[in-house]
């Protein structure tokens, strides 16, 4: 990994940041467990901190995870919620969604926000076959997507899992649209 230091090594809030922010503020409760996977800057917890009994942030990137920290943030230093139990009521996501080829990638730390491997996706597919585990019965997943990552594939994992997705939010960019999808377990699958 490079020696970089500090902010250089973090992603930096953008459009995708805002676009998740903007739908945890609609979602979030009083009683919330919250937990945002791969907090960056820790600009999307801090933003809706107060509004939560609790906000716990990961992210596997150590500069990252100092600069959640400095925003006040209990944050802890892991590969997506690798070592948490949980419950947690809402879940938070703004995922390594681009496309990247072997030839394409970078070695240091800021490419863990950025590389999403060949389809985009392969971090979304752990995540989402790994975030029942800790998610409350009632919980639910919001989930950042970009429209060059596959959305009716994510959509698919998710369906696979046992949940139900839907759009909650969605911008257009230049070459590219942002979706949040909100995902619940699928109470007919799970005999409710």
């Amino acid at each position: 990994m490079s020696d970089r230091g500090g902010s250089d090594q973090v992603y930096p809030p953008a459009e995708d940041s805002a676009l998740l922010l903007r739908a945890a503020l609609r979602e979030v409760r009083p009683t919330d467990r919250v937990l945002e996977v791969g907090t960056g800057s820790g600009y999307v917890a801090a933003g809706f901190s107060g509004r939560a009994s609790a906000v716990v942030a990961t992210d596997i990137n150590p500069h990252a995870v100092a600069s959640a920290r400095t925003r006040g943030l209990t944050t802890v230093r892991t590969d997506l919620f690798a070592g948490l139990s949980g419950p947690f009521d809402l879940v938070l996501f703004n995922p390594p969604y681009l496309p990247t080829a072997p030839g394409e990638r970078i070695d240091d730390w800021l490419e863990y926000a950025l590389d999403g491997g060949p389809t985009g996706r392969v971090t979304i597919e752990r995540f989402v076959a790994d975030v029942g585990r800790v998610l409350s019965p009632f919980g639910r997943v919001l989930l950042l997507v970009s429209s060059l990552t596959g959305l009716d594939e994510v959509r698919e994992l998710f369906v696979r899992a046992g949940f139900v997705p839907f759009i909650v939010d969605e911008e257009a960019l230049e070459g590219e649209v942002l979706y949040v999808l909100r995902a619940m377990r699928d109470l007919c699958r799970m005999g409710a």
